[in-house]
């Protein structure tokens, strides 16, 4: 587990790259899934909470959408304190656990809903409609102008008598 210290000048210190970290780079850790704990460069009380809570608090004041509306965080507060507290806590992280569990599942429907309602998408198939129409009535192209040169010079079949007509010779 990465260790970052927390020192009394808001400085944040990563111990096993022995550097000093930003609040950005600490989001990078949890994006990453990489575990880390947040201490108290003094008391070595346990400040990773506190520290998260900042992150997120700067995220929905930077105009990434509000996850925690005011609604959500007045609810949330009221929990506080209620006998129910700890099985909210329970529901919420089992809650969160099984959304990202079908998350990918959820993003591919989310997906094809937005493909079906896209303008452009509909615009793209209504032009591959129309120019599948387009080439049931456009002239033969050079392919099949050979096929025709090549039938015109089969004899053509007498329909009444079922022959073939016989190329006259050149000098006739």
């Amino acid at each position: 587990m990465r260790i970052l210290r927390k020192y009394t000048n808001r400085r944040l210190y990563d111990t096993s790259r022995s550097c000093y970290v930003t609040l950005e780079d600490v989001k990078q850790l949890v994006l990453s899934g990489e575990n880390f704990q947040v201490q108290d460069s003094k008391t070595g009380n346990d400040l990773t909470r506190n520290i998260l809570l900042q992150i997120i608090s700067e995220q929905e004041a930077d105009g990434h959408g509000t996850l925690l509306t005011n609604q959500v965080l007045q609810q949330l507060i009221r929990f506080y304190g209620d006998s129910m507290q700890g099985m909210m806590s329970q529901y919420l992280e089992q809650s969160i656990a099984a959304f990202l569990e079908h998350q990918d599942r959820i993003r591919e429907q989310m997906q094809t809903m937005m493909g079906v309602a896209n303008p452009l998408t509909m615009m793209g198939h209504i032009a591959d409609q129309n120019m599948a129409v387009w080439n049931m009535f456009a002239p033969r192209t050079e392919g099949n102008a050979a096929d025709n040169a090549q039938n015109a010079e089969e004899p053509a079949v007498d329909a009444a008598a079922g022959k073939a007509d016989k190329p006259k010779p050149s000098g006739q």
